[in-house]
């Protein structure tokens, strides 16, 4: 089984080949990310969480693990998604990987079930939204690659970036912070590890915290940099 979380350890092959100077761990980097291309995707660009291939390489079935159902669109698997390939382009430049991350963003911004405040439900198919609970990790990702797509692809800077100070306002509000040393002294409240197996629901998540101060690092250095601009 190949999980769309796996585009996210990528980084660590591409990484490797960079500083030994051997192409072997980008090389598996980038057949994994073509073969998960290939695989993961539905035509309108939402993924599957798992796909479980045969020894051969063949494909023996599609499905999730922790989204709503094997046809649904796991909310931080689309994150993992637009993130991995971003990354992927930042690496290599190829023009597919791009292509890919913008797919990925598309579909969910254009979701008819994506709230206003652009926080996603953990799934955008779960049966009872409005009253589905939201996951924080799923929005802080999808800011954090923004802000770096945002720097590989300056023709849509713009866009990224008022869509990732959106998703930022709204973290950094009360609806999802808690007060100072409460909630653990997590920093993001409302984040879901999986329904289906009934662990870690409406709850703070390390990752949430992980990918929501990275976000919160690039959008640093990205205002200073058009604040020196002007």
């Amino acid at each position: 089984p190949v999980i769309i979380d796996n585009m996210m350890n990528l980084e660590m092959l591409f990484w490797a080949s960079k500083h030994t100077g051997d192409p072997v761990y980008r090389d598996v980097a980038v057949r994994h990310a073509d073969i998960t291309m290939q695989n993961h995707f539905r035509d309108d660009a939402s993924s599957f969480h798992v796909v479980s291939y045969n020894d051969d390489g063949t494909v023996e079935s599609r499905g999730t693990f922790q989204g709503y159902s094997d046809s649904s669109a796991w909310a931080r698997g689309q994150a993992w998604g637009l993130y991995g390939y971003t990354m992927c382009y930042r690496y290599t430049r190829f023009d597919r990987y791009l292509q890919q991350a913008r797919k990925t963003l598309q579909l969910m911004l254009s979701h008819p079930r994506m709230p206003k405040d652009l926080v996603p439900y953990w799934d955008m198919e779960a049966p009872k939204i409005p009253n589905e609970p939201r996951d924080a990790s799923s929005a802080a990702v999808i800011a954090s690659a923004l802000y770096e797509l945002m720097t590989l692809d300056m023709g849509h800077a713009d866009e990224y970036k008022a869509t990732a100070d959106r998703i930022m306002k709204s973290l950094g509000s009360k609806a999802y912070r808690p007060k100072l040393g409460e909630a653990g002294h997590f920093l993001l409240l409302h984040s879901v590890g999986s329904i289906p197996h009934n662990s870690e629901i409406d709850v703070p998540l390390n990752y949430a915290d992980y990918y929501y101060l990275e976000a919160l690092s690039r959008k640093a250095y990205i205002d200073l940099y058009f604040q020196k601009k002007k």
